[in-house]
């Protein structure tokens, strides 16, 4: 009888204790909204690394585009984000190198923003910046080159832009229910915002993808392309195999990311692998003489659309790009460039010689254009919110 006894008082300590532990289960808290969010991605493709602290919802993607195409970000006022990232060009801008607010030019040519939620690091050559909130910090802060030209001088004055208007003021509280109201519209709040949107900017509808999915085969130049690229003859794949078709790509799994950097061969101004000012690649931020014209392999998803190419933008056709790799390194006859790539004594060990036909040339090429994804390019989901409602005024 009192084993029994006691049994029923356990039983009912430990109702209520469960009655005690759902009474005082914590509200949903800000980052509990992720789980409402969809990547919608093929089954070959892993969701994308989010940071703890800035989980995706939609209400903070859409405040992101917003932010994104709004030219009120900078500080004269006069371009957006989107100034440097067309969405027609798949978030590049078609220039040499970018022009900033003040109309300086930026040193590098404009990378997309295109799946950089799978990138292992930001920027051209910047081992440092490994997440999209510190990339942002670059365009926005950074003094030499000036790009949105935002400083501690006017960073008062563009938020206060933000908190005058109605339409933002809702939009910040909807993304970012937790903050007080004095806190919401911030540039801590802004980088965040704007980063969501950035990683939700996916694109996996190519040719390319629906051959993947088994929906079509590619067409014979670009299958003879495919097989080139994936083989050991053009062997493209050694810095461009991943799923997003680059070599510094990480998910939500990854463990330890890999972060290699590539001299091509572009350039060799002095007979010792000398790239010319102000862009030596990793080098400028590990000064190590090896790290010279050492630069991140870009994803090639859209690359029929994004050119001039290479970090500088110096090779205006994917055709210039495709016979340079193939004559392992670019050959520079005069100027203050002067110098032959292929001889460079810093060039990786991966750049060689492809005797490439003009038939493989042409097929590379085929391949190469069907990673377009042409819904990326006009989808209403990544265009220009301000566009879309001035045209309903």
């Amino acid at each position: 009888m009192r084993r029994a006894s006691l049994f029923g008082l356990a039983l009912a300590v430990a109702a209520a204790f469960a009655a005690s532990a759902e009474t005082a289960k914590p509200q949903e808290k800000p980052q509990d909204k992720q789980a409402n969010w969809n990547w919608d991605l093929p089954k070959y493709v892993p969701p994308p690394r989010v940071p703890a602290d800035n989980p995706m919802s939609e209400e903070k993607f859409q405040l992101g585009r917003h932010l994104f195409y709004d030219k009120r970000l900078s500080g004269n006022g006069t371009v957006a984000c989107a100034s440097c990232h067309l969405q027609e060009r798949a978030f590049t801008d078609g220039r040499v190198v970018g022009v900033g607010s003040t109309g300086e030019k930026t040193p590098r040519n404009a990378p997309s923003i295109v799946n950089s939620g799978w990138h292992a690091t930001f920027t051209w050559a910047n081992p440092a910046l490994v997440t999209l909130e510190r990339q942002m910090e670059n365009p926005l802060y950074g003094e030499r080159p000036i790009e949105m030209g935002v400083d501690d001088a006017n960073k008062a004055e563009i938020v206060g832009r933000f908190r005058a208007d109605a339409d933002y003021d809702k939009w910040f509280a909807a993304a970012f229910p937790e903050k007080k109201s004095a806190d919401r519209i911030s540039f801590d709040t802004i980088i965040k915002a704007i980063s969501t949107f950035q990683r939700g900017v996916i694109s996996f509808d190519s040719r390319y993808d629906q051959y993947l999915q088994g929906k079509i085969k590619l067409g014979e130049a670009e299958q003879r392309g495919h097989d080139l690229y994936f083989g050991e003859k053009a062997e493209c794949h050694h810095c461009h195999g991943s799923v997003n078709l680059d070599d510094q790509f990480v998910h939500a799994k990854t463990r330890e990311a890999e972060t290699p950097f590539h001299n091509t061969g572009l350039y060799d101004i002095d007979g010792k692998g000398a790239y010319p000012e102000p862009n030596h690649g990793l080098y400028d931020i590990t000064q190590d003489p090896d790290d010279m014209g050492k630069f991140r392999a870009p994803s090639l998803r859209n690359i029929a659309v994004t050119g001039p190419y290479m970090h500088d933008g110096t090779v205006a056709t994917l055709e210039e790009v495709i016979d340079i790799y193939a004559r392992s390194g670019r050959k520079i006859e005069k100027g203050p460039n002067a110098g032959d790539g292929a001889l460079s004594p810093l060039k990786s060990p991966l750049i060689v010689k492809i005797d490439l036909t003009p038939q493989e040339k042409a097929d590379l090429l085929a391949f190469l254009k069907a990673l377009t994804d042409e819904t990326l390019l006009t989808s209403p989901r990544f265009s220009d919110p301000w566009k879309a409602q001035a045209a309903k005024k």
